[in-house]
């Protein structure tokens, strides 16, 4: 049976480029979910008057082809600005590691993902999105899909974690689904408030816990 990588992706799984947590990045995001098998956060350092990006780092769970094209990504986007990296794909990623096997295409996905909501996260924090929607109650609902519920290993939103999401004239109301003394309470909202407080337009965000 031919093995199903090449000797790129096996290059990239053993010796991954610019792998560990970036300390104060200017922009970070995280895709997918460890109970699906993989997961990337990929986080940036661009350079205020130039916008290219100077340093960017990932952190990966999940398969070869995860680490693999994660990897790639950070090599193909470090030096370019975040326009430029705006337009890498997943086809781009795949063809730079010689291919990958069809069941495995996601992770490629999965990367250029990571690299789009870290760029996302730091137009939002530095005021450069130009099209400004307004936050609705799907907007937020997809923004929580990134908060895990480490009871689950899955998100608030898929566990049911989160009851009611309320918008309104700039504040956020979230009603959660836990005790506020719950060992997990107070790290699920840090992380809320980490993917909420960007959004343009939100000024108050409110999580309350049942008691």
């Amino acid at each position: 049976m031919k093995f199903p990588y090449t000797e790129k992706v096996l290059e990239h799984f053993k010796n991954p480029r610019n792998v560990g947590k970036m300390e104060d990045p200017d922009g970070k995001g995280l895709e997918g979910s460890p109970a699906c098998g993989d997961m990337v956060a990929v986080y940036l350092q661009v350079d205020p008057d130039t916008k290219v990006i100077e340093d960017i780092k990932f952190e990966s769970y999940g398969c070869a082809s995860n680490i693999a094209t994660a990897s790639i990504i950070t090599e193909l986007a470090k030096g370019k600005t975040i326009e430029e990296a705006k337009k890498i794909t997943w086809q781009q990623a795949t063809e730079e590691l010689g291919g990958l096997p069809p069941v495995k295409a996601h992770c490629s996905v999965l990367a250029v993902e990571g690299l789009r909501a870290s760029i996302r996260d730091y137009e939002e924090k530095h005021g450069l999105v130009t099209e400004k929607e307004p936050t609705t109650t799907d907007v937020v609902r997809s923004r929580l899909k990134h908060v895990m519920n480490p009871m689950a290993g899955l998100d608030i939103i898929k566990t049911e974690l989160v009851t009611k999401i309320d918008v309104n004239d700039g504040t956020v109301r979230l009603l959660i689904d836990l005790p506020s003394d719950h060992q997990f309470a107070t790290a699920i909202k840090e992380d809320i408030n980490e993917k909420l407080e960007s959004l343009w337009d939100v000024t108050d965000i409110s999580v309350v816990f049942t008691e």
